[in-house]
């Protein structure tokens, strides 16, 4: 069944080119499919049509009926002192009005209203509530809020005292606990540290909805997604795989165009040099010959079909890399930092040597940023000390991207930070940054996420380093930029200290992890498929001593005791039982709760365990008891 159609729409923002320009698809109900483009390319502006926000210029968008849409890059505004508790429980709306006309309903009822009608709608009422999980929206509420990292402090904070990532994050749980039809996500791990886009892709692939999402997260889509569409100048271009799938068959595509083009051009060529010596003929008098020339003249114009593929020029400016003379790049000894009361992180020690590729990694509001700016000397530690060898130097890549001077445009930006640069070189130097044209005399508080941090690198790219530090590199980054900064910090041999939560980019590059969680450093030096396969390991829970070998600790009653003796101990043991039982049940409760808190839902598990291997030596007990009790 088709969920969702869009038929030929068109959006414009100025008069000379349209963004959509004719835009067709159809997505059928349960499908995952991700919408593709570069940066510009109109796929936002899409979603704010398909949820009215804009109205196009031209077309049609059909949703199939009574489906509810919800889209994640609007943050609606809610009343002054709403938490974020209130926030994720007005997911509940619908649920919580099915309860009151249910109150109202039982207390009429209860004052003798036994008809037919309050009967029926109160039954109605009753078995939706139910199918809509209204008797347990706490324990759902607990899972989404784990599964996002919004722990319990953080649900009592004021929603609008939040960050703009924490705002994304609280209203993806409130859409998921809405129960919503048609999921639009536009860029939803922009803002999720690792543990909560794993969550996410883990929930995603339960979801018995419609999705559509924007995102340049390629492990995101390749584990979400079945089908691909790209917005390629206005149109869509239909790819039947993950993005694996899509970045293939596109490269396949673009080849088989390309052979087909040459191979029509080869054959106009052929064709024109027979025209041309018919045409020489033809001045003879020839009329039969001028007019086999003309014929294939216009022949050649029906050939003129394909146009010549193209591909957009990539990005090919590097980093410049500085030779490191001696052993230690840098080092932290006894390093601690704190907010009021919150202490982020205490007694780092940590040796950082010449060449080493290092990831940093941890929950959202752990600190690793806050590290980075104490290495960047734009935060000062409270204890502790950090030491640089006495050659390093340092470029430094922010997660948000801000200048000083934000009215500039884009070549008075770069001559101001490039001093003795003339404007030919500063407007050259912008063009291989893919700022061409017109675009470098906007003034940069226009510009984009991505485009800021294009900027940023074009001011310091150029610079001698041995030292990099990037925080969030390919964060707002179309996918074709991510594989150019992926190319230029192949190229660069210095040392990489970086934070990121693309697990593309930590798989190609990380040699080292350093896990920040709980204050302190854990460091794993080793690449990001061995540490992930440790931490598997880790929570595994540990085994647990077999019921055999727990009955054997036991002592036994004798054989051949007195039966009234042995019937009083039964009576013991079953009250045991019925104790361990009831543990065992409120352990299975508390993991259905836990189960999107890897690390706790482990340390329950092995409880369980535990808990049934004692439950099992007391039913054994109970059977020898039994036995000499003559039952």
């Amino acid at each position: 069944m088709i969920e969702l159609s869009v038929a030929g729409l068109i959006k414009s923002f100025d008069l000379e080119k349209n963004i959509l320009d004719g835009l067709t698809f159809q997505i059928e109900r349960g499908e995952r499919v991700g919408l593709l483009g570069k940066n510009g390319a109109g796929k936002t502006t899409l979603f704010r049509i398909l949820t009215g926000e804009i109205s196009a210029d031209a077309g049609d968008v059909i949703f199939a009926p009574d489906r509810r849409v919800g889209l994640i890059s609007q943050i609606p505004v809610y009343p002054d002192g709403c938490t974020v508790e209130d926030v994720l429980q007005s997911a509940f709306a619908r649920t919580q009005r099915m309860a009151e006309e249910m109150d109202a309903l039982g207390e009429r009822m209860a004052n003798g209203d036994e008809s037919a009608e309050t009967l029926r709608r109160y039954g109605e009422l009753s078995a939706k509530f139910e199918g809509l999980g209204g008797y347990d929206t706490e324990t759902a509420v607990n899972k989404v809020a784990n599964g996002l990292s919004l722990d319990a402090e953080m649900r009592k904070r004021a929603f609008d005292t939040l960050s703009g990532g924490e705002k994304t994050r609280v209203n993806l749980g409130r859409l998921i606990l809405e129960d919503t039809d048609i999921l639009l996500l536009d860029e939803p791990t922009n803002h999720l540290d690792l543990h909560a886009t794993e969550w996410l892709e883990t929930y995603l692939s339960t979801f018995k909805g419609t999705v559509l999402a924007i995102s340049h997260d390629r492990y995101f889509l390749d584990r979400t997604v079945t089908r691909c569409i790209e917005v390629l100048d206005g149109k869509a271009e239909f790819y039947s795989g993950n993005y694996s799938f899509y970045a293939v068959e596109k490269e396949r595509r673009y080849l088989e165009r390309l052979r087909q083009y040459e191979k029509e051009q080869a054959k106009i060529e052929q064709l024109e040099k027979s025209a041309e010596q018919l045409r020489m003929f033809a001045f003879k008098g020839d009329d039969k010959t001028y007019r086999r020339a003309k014929s294939m003249e216009k022949r050649i114009e029906r050939m003129r079909t394909t146009d010549k593929p193209t591909k957009d020029k990539a990005l090919t400016a590097q980093f410049v890399s500085r030779e490191f003379f001696g052993d230690e790049v840098f080092e932290l000894k006894g390093v601690g930092k704190s907010f009021g009361e919150r202490t982020l992180f205490h007694d780092l020690n940590l040796q950082v040597t010449g060449g080493e590729r290092i990831a940093l990694l941890g929950d959202n509001g752990m600190g690793k940023t806050t590290l980075l700016k104490l290495l960047m000397d734009q935060e000062y530690p409270d204890e502790g000390r950090i030491k640089f060898g006495p050659s390093v130097r340092i470029a430094y890549l922010p997660q948000i991207v801000r200048f000083d001077v934000p009215e500039r445009n884009l070549v008075d930006t770069l001559l101001w930070s490039k001093r003795g640069v003339t404007t030919q070189a500063a407007r050259d130097r912008l063009a291989a940054f893919h700022f061409r044209g017109e675009d470098v005399f906007k003034s940069v508080k226009t510009l984009s996420g991505g485009e800021l941090s294009r900027l940023y690198l074009c001011t310091i790219m150029d610079e001698a380093v041995n030292l990099l530090i990037l925080d969030e590199p390919t964060n707002h980054l179309d996918i074709a930029s991510r594989e150019w900064i992926e190319e230029a910090v192949e190229a660069y041999d210095g040392t990489l200290l970086f934070v990121s939560h693309d697990r593309y980019f930590i798989n190609r590059f990380a040699t080292r992890i350093w896990e920040l969680e709980g204050g302190t450093i854990t460091d794993y030096r080793v690449g990001f498929e061995r540490y992930r396969r440790i931490k598997t390991e880790l929570q595994k829970p540990e085994p647990v001593k077999t019921v055999k070998e727990k009955a054997t600790t036991e002592k036994k009653p004798k054989t051949g005791h007195n039966p009234q003796s042995a019937r009083r101990q039964l009576t013991i043991c079953e009250r045991e039982i019925a104790a361990q039982e009831a543990a065992v049940a409120a352990l299975e409760a508390q993991m259905e709760e836990a189960a999107t808190d890897y690390g706790k839902y482990a340390a329950l598990y092995a409880e369980k365990t535990d808990a049934e291997a004692k439950l099992d030596a007391l039913m054994e007990r109970w059977e020898t008891l039994a036995a000499e009790a003559g039952e």
